[in-house]
């Protein structure tokens, strides 16, 4: 149970409440990376299977970090499992990526880990990216390391997060190389600039949002799967992620926004 959770959050990526502001904004176009770091965010999602509250996400950008002597943006996202259902037990998850913005104005990584904290198992997985030779050096948590060729914009899939949000509400598709459980796939995400209606807990009332279509390419596990999903992002200034839909075999996962705050910096 816990690494059906964990493989289903792809999307996964304190002052003011959005249900206290008006949407939509007057801004058509998406935002850029530079719009997405003028504010602080904090995302909290559920995670639902049929009747099932499989557990929570939360998704916040912590303060810049040193790596290699240069400045990185650090982005966490913690998995919470509910211990309420049968067989599932207290599991606590949480995946840090260290990221820069390329000269092309994506977000790629520099290094990814996973902390499985409930076990005390702290960088259990590891990946780095080294551009000036081309690779990428993995450790799994069953201690293989070996490396990979790096092909740009390289995540692990967790900057997906980000990514994907430079697109939402627009015609232009995007293709992700991504880097998880020891090989390299893509994330495929097709947009849209058509809107829908939508009902979240932290807006007042019906809120506008576009929805993406997505695929992905030999890919699996925590922050990829083998399949399609769709995605939805709040008609507004900077794209919020809001839900994550994943088709399974029977019905869908659902990662749904609870609560979402922003504060301008």
């Amino acid at each position: 149970m816990k690494k059906f959770l964990l493989s289903i959050l792809l999307f996964l990526l304190p002052a003011v409440v959005f249900a206290q502001h008006d949407f939509p904004s007057d801004k058509t176009h998406p935002p850029d990376m530079e719009d997405l770091f003028s504010v602080k965010e904090t995302f909290r999602y559920e995670v639902k299977y049929g009747f099932l509250k499989l557990g929570w996400v939360e998704v916040k950008l912590l303060s810049d970090s040193l790596y290699q002597d240069q400045e990185r943006k650090r982005l966490l996202t913690e998995i919470t499992s509910n211990s309420s259902i049968p067989f599932m037990g207290k599991e606590l998850d949480r995946f840090y990526s260290l990221f820069y913005v390329n000269e092309d104005g994506l977000p790629v990584e520099s290094k990814y880990w996973k902390d499985n904290v409930d076990e005390g198992e702290y960088g259990e997985i590891q990946y780095w990216f080294e551009r000036d030779v081309g690779k990428v050096f993995y450790l799994e948590e069953d201690d293989t390391r070996d490396t990979l060729d790096l092909e740009d914009p390289a995540t692990s899939g967790h900057l997906i997060f980000y990514f994907s949000r430079l697109f939402a509400g627009t015609e232009e598709d995007f293709k992700l190389p991504v880097y998880v459980t020891k090989k390299k796939g893509y994330i495929y995400g097709k947009n849209s600039t058509k809107k829908e209606e939508r009902n979240y807990e932290p807006f007042d009332g019906p809120i506008m949002a576009y929805k993406m279509k997505g695929s992905t390419e030999n890919i699996e596990g925590p922050f990829g799967f083998s399949g399609d999903f769709r995605a939805w992002f709040l008609d507004d200034d900077l794209r919020v992620p809001l839900e994550a839909r994943v088709k399974v075999l029977w019905g869908n996962v659902i990662v749904r926004m609870i609560e979402y705050t922003r504060e301008e910096l």
